[in-house]
């Protein structure tokens, strides 16, 4: 016995070659008394057969290899031990021995784990040989294989003993099936070698020394499939229906995972119930399945495997339809929430990256399981408001990444933003996220408008949509824009002015209130922003001017109908927010549009007030030459168009566009745009003036202009230039 306790110690750690000659020296072992077996099996010496075969087995009593080596060694065995059935199998048939013989002969082989392999290789027969019922020698060789001990040698002596008995369990149907209790001995082997198997594996992490922890648990993981394949047996037991499943088998298995309290076996054990079981058991034992979660160890990672159970069943609800019904009579959705809930609590470490993560698994199951109900779906992101809650804004990129996850999942879902409006609790959660991740998602909601031409059609959904794209339209607490790529500026504000254009009602009055409700918004959002989305807004409310055109009425109050007036006083302010920032260019094109707006309007005091505004503009605020040149002939191509001023009005306008182009810095400039004033002068519509003396004043004017220009040039011997306005004012 001191000679064999030697021979099993566990030695000492080698290295990598050293493993490599104990693994060739036992695979030389096994080949060498594989060779005596097989000449004793052919001449049919059942006694050397059992010596050297017994032999052969003692080489798995090695504790110097490692787990990926000994399954390397085990397999050389295993392949040999087929063999040796095969003779047992056809010895018997013959009648040479008797199988109980040969079941009481191999009990007396030297060595535990020798014996324990030949007691179950001769039991393989024994229970084909239907001369006892499978249910007795089952429960026999599982009690037996208790005498090895030893982690990684009973993990394999087990998986064997799994191997050799998978198809000869008394099921249903099958040809070893007894009465009708032998079902229950079926599951009860198959559970209690479960159980012995995860003991075993999970001891292995406690053998050793500290520093080698990680090592083992490498190692461990390499082993999880011969535990897990004990679970797979037991799915495909044709006895093992609903009931059974409820009452017997899965509640063994829970109580066993979380009494082993070991994170790696936990774990696996829990992917493996969750892959190997239907998807209707797991629907209909969903409470004592989720039970289990909070009682696993702090370092499991639950996520994973919660997430894993909520993807299949929702896979099972989008595939089957029929049994949405079911979900709803089993309360899943209440079942899975609750169930997150105590796990998070009994969690308290848990990182927020882990608990959103479990968060985006609900909501990703509610939405394909319940769509219909926005009720689950706001409840999913109040219980993520309430886990943030007294958090500052989150720094954690991947817990960030979870969050716009959970946020753009409804935009998916349902392509219409409209319904992620009325989620309460989404702005909420926004809130949390930093100032950058704020802007990405914006742009994320934007696109989504975008892509699905969603069309928002009242102001308290606009008020809600731009609350939550506050991020684009305004500067944040702390933002830095100034450290933003000015690109990645333009595209942003570029996509907040298409999406003033998309906002539409064919309702005057609502239109009116989403105009006043963009306004209030744009307005905060800074001189940079301005220049971007008020032109938007100006041309949004025109379309609704010319909707509106031929009305009229006195404005007054807050709340008075929608009419060209009102609207062109919201203009009025709007703009001038905007003459108030260096773009006057862009005002004093806002405000002549503006201007032509009301001349079709028949609004002739609106639109000389806009006419004045851009002459303030030009006076005061455009002092370069070119900026002044574009913007005369603007106002002298806009008034042209004009036909509502009276005599006096028009004749101020005139007077006053011909006197701006005579003051330009330079006299070819100065020439161009008094002779574009002659149109002011002579128009062909129906109402149109023909004031050929005026005409020719102006043209006049410019000859004088011109000769000026030309006794400058000779004065500094410069170009011919002034020869080319002559022909200008000639083609007038």
């Amino acid at each position: 016995m001191a000679a064999a306790s030697a021979a099993v110690r566990m030695l000492p750690d080698g290295g990598a070659d050293d493993e490599e000659r104990w693994l060739a020296e036992g695979i030389a072992g096994v080949q060498q008394n594989a060779f005596y077996m097989h000449r004793a099996l052919d001449s049919n010496n059942l006694k050397d057969a059992l010596k050297y075969s017994a032999q052969m087995l003692s080489e798995l009593r090695t504790s110097r290899l490692s787990p990926h080596k000994y399954y390397e060694l085990y397999m050389r065995a295993f392949d040999e031990m087929r063999k040796l059935e095969m003779f047992f199998r056809e010895e018997t048939r013959r009648g040479s021995c008797s199988v109980v013989d040969l079941y009481e002969l191999v009990q007396h082989a030297g060595n535990v784990l020798p014996r324990l392999y030949l007691l179950c290789t001769v039991g393989s027969v024994y229970i084909k040989s239907k001369e006892a019922p499978a249910k007795d020698v089952l429960k026999d060789l599982v009690e037996m294989c208790r005498g090895i001990q030893h982690p990684l040698r009973g993990l394999f002596l087990r998986s064997y003993l799994s191997q050799i008995s998978r198809d000869k369990l008394p099921d249903i149907g099958s040809e070893y099936e007894g009465d009708a209790e032998s079902i229950n001995d079926a599951v009860e082997f198959v559970l209690q070698n479960f159980i012995e198997m995860n003991k075993l594996w999970v001891r292995m992490q406690h053998q050793g020394p500290v520093r080698e922890k990680e090592k083992r648990g490498k190692e461990r993981n390499e082993l999880r499939d011969l535990v897990g394949k004990n679970l797979h047996v037991l799915s495909q037991i044709e006895g093992v229906d609903l009931d059974m499943y409820k009452e017997t088998v899965l509640p063994r298995i829970l109580e066993q995972v979380v009494n082993c309290k070991d994170d790696l076996a936990q774990f696996y054990l829990m992917d493996c119930i969750i892959q190997v079981f239907p998807d209707e058991y797991h629907l209909q034992t969903l409470e004592t399945l989720l039970s289990a979660f909070p009682q696993l160890q702090p370092s499991v990672d639950i996520k994973t495997v919660l997430s894993q159970l909520m993807d299949r069943l929702s896979n099972y609800a989008a595939s089957s339809p029929e049994v949405l019904p079911e979900f709803l009579q089993v309360e899943a959705f209440a079942k899975f929430s609750n169930a997150i809930g105590k796990v998070i609590e009994a969690q308290p470490d848990m990182p927020v990256v882990g608990a959103v993560t479990l968060y985006v698994s609900l909501l990703t199951f509610t939405l394909r399981v319940h769509p219909d109900r926005l009720d689950y779906v706001d409840q999913v992101l109040g219980a993520c408001v309430k886990k943030l809650s007294g958090k500052a804004k989150l720094e954690d990129s991947r817990a960030t990444k979870q969050i716009i996850a959970l946020l753009s999942a409804p935009l998916e879902k349902y392509s219409n933003i409209v319904t992620a409006l009325e989620l309460s609790n989404y702005p909420r959660v926004m809130d949390y996220l930093d100032n950058a991740t704020t802007k990405v998602m914006a742009v994320v909601i934007i696109q989504s408008i975008m892509k699905n031409t969603t069309c928002i059609s009242t102001s308290d959904k606009i008020e809600a949509l731009f609350d939550l794209i506050k991020g684009l339209i305004k500067d944040m607490d702390g933002a830095q824009d100034d450290e933003l790529d000015e690109e990645d500026f333009k595209e942003e504000q570029n996509s907040v002015a298409r999406l003033i254009h998309m906002l539409h009602n064919d309702d005057h009055e609502e239109m009116l209130k989403i105009l006043c409700t963009v306004q209030k918004h744009i307005l905060l959002g800074g001189p940079k922003r301005l220049t971007f989305t008020v032109p938007s807004l100006v041309f949004s409310a025109l379309k609704l001017v010319r909707r509106l055109q031929g009305q009229d009425g006195d404005v007054t109050g807050e709340d008075v109908p929608a009419t060209p007036k009102k609207i062109f006083q919201i203009l009025h302010q709007t703009i001038e927010a905007l003459s108030c920032v260096p773009s006057p260019e862009l005002a004093l094109r806002l405000y002549l549009q503006c201007a032509e707006a009301a001349n079709d309007c028949d609004l002739e005091p609106v639109a000389y007030e806009f006419f004045t505004q851009a002459f303030i503009l030009y006076e005061e605020e455009i002092a370069d030459s070119k900026a002044q040149i574009t913007a005369i002939h603007l106002i002298i191509g806009t008034l042209q168009r004009m036909n509502i001023f009276g005599v006096e009005n028009r004749d101020t306008l005139t007077h006053k566009t011909t006197g701006y182009s005579a003051k330009l810095l330079k006299k070819p400039d100065q020439c161009r745009a008094v002779y574009a004033c002659s149109h002011l002068f002579w128009t062909d519509d129906q109402d149109g003036i023909m004031d050929g003396e005026r005409v020719l004043l102006c043209l006049k004017r410019a000859l004088r202009i011109a000769n000026a220009a030309q006794q400058m040039a000779n004065a500094t011997r410069g170009s011919s230039g002034s020869v080319t306005l002559f022909i200008e004012i000639l083609n007038k």
